[in-house]
């Protein structure tokens, strides 16, 4: 299986927040592939941009750009024309959706990925997106 991390997910990985961080090994050592979608790379990125925090960047770095961890999974043409169906879906639901967690839950859709988030709530809305939570189980 692959599993796509969402922001609060990765997040709270380098938190150390232990459901994370065992559900994280036990994927490694079944041989999921983890890849993180490209949007979730921006949204890390730029926080370490604000806050100083060298330790969890450091070791965010190993976790997306290390052999052996993450991929980075990023949006090709198909996958924006997902997150146009998918806003569309919404709109039409009557429900709003962030930009950035509809480009990520394209990239799954598109992609065949399991989204790992904390924030099921955002997401449980699109059709045919598999959600997880990592911090509860």
């Amino acid at each position: 299986m692959t599993y796509a991390l969402d922001t609060n997910i990765v997040i709270l990985y380098l938190r150390n927040e232990p459901n994370v961080n065992r559900n994280f090994s036990d994927a490694i050592t079944r041989g999921d592939d983890l890849v993180i979608p490209q949007i979730v790379n921006y949204e890390i990125r730029r926080g370490f941009r604000i806050v100083s925090a060298p330790k969890k960047e450091a070791a965010y770095h190993v976790l997306a750009y290390g052999p052996g961890f993450c991929q980075i999974a990023e949006m090709d043409g198909y996958c924006w024309v997902r997150a146009e169906q998918v806003y569309e879906e919404m709109y039409h639901k009557g429900l709003t959706i962030g930009e950035l967690d509809i480009l990520i839950a394209a990239t799954c859709l598109e992609n065949g990925y399991t989204l790992v988030t904390n924030n099921v709530k955002h997401f449980e809305d699109i059709a045919g997106l598999r959600l997880v939570n990592w911090a509860e189980e």
